[in-house]
């Protein structure tokens, strides 16, 4: 199984390579951007985009809604654990 957690792309750090940072939940990560940049697209556009994130990949732009109930079902989650 994987999982994918939601992050908010906030700038693109390197265009030639299709990087750019993340902010998940307040942490920020250099993530790549290649699986959702579509070559008719500036990278530029997809700043304030929701992405689900996977082993340093953004896999999928997802709604906002969609990324903040995921978050609030992972931190529901984390708190059994605790």
């Amino acid at each position: 199984m994987c999982l994918g957690i939601p992050g908010q792309i906030i700038a693109i750090s390197n265009t030639a390579n299709k990087l750019g940072i993340v902010d998940i939940n307040g942490v920020k990560k250099e993530v790549n951007l290649a699986c959702i940049a579509e070559t008719h697209h500036n990278l530029a556009d997809y700043i304030g985009s929701w992405v689900l994130i996977h082993v340093g990949f953004a896999m999928a732009r997802i709604d906002e809604a969609e990324a903040k109930a995921t978050l609030a079902l992972l931190h529901s989650l984390a708190g059994v654990y605790e």
